[in-house]
């Protein structure tokens, strides 16, 4: 995981995105849809068409950082939502990129009063 400073936040693009896009592409998808800046420090989150791949951009301070990762199994979990953005914490973005359904998640195990 990459380390962002505190006061990152993480945006997913709802819907779907043409993943063959890059830097550029991309980019522009930030500043006309979901209308931020891509130089703003923020994580932008796209997802393809078949939902087993997402591209991430981010800036650094230096530069745009691209990112992709594909599952080899099982799909990204992502919201029904059809336009706009979600906000996602650190710890989603976590499970987002382990494949984890980070709408939901369950604990293990509930903690007892212990009297």
């Amino acid at each position: 995981m990459i380390a962002l400073p505190a006061k990152t936040r993480i945006w997913i693009a709802a819907g779907v995105t043409d993943l063959r896009r890059g830097f550029t592409g991309l980019s522009a998808q930030v500043q006309t849809k979901l209308e931020q800046s891509p130089f703003s420090g923020h994580v932008f989150v796209f997802r393809g068409r078949r939902g087993d791949l997402i591209k991430i951009l981010w800036y650094d301070g230096d530069g745009l950082c691209l990112f992709a990762k594909r599952l080899e199994r099982g799909r990204f979990v992502w919201p029904q939502a059809t336009s706009g953005t979600v906000s996602l914490t650190r710890a989603q973005l976590s499970m987002l990129l382990e494949g984890i359904d980070w709408r939901r998640p369950e604990r293990t195990w509930e903690p007892q009063l212990s009297v």
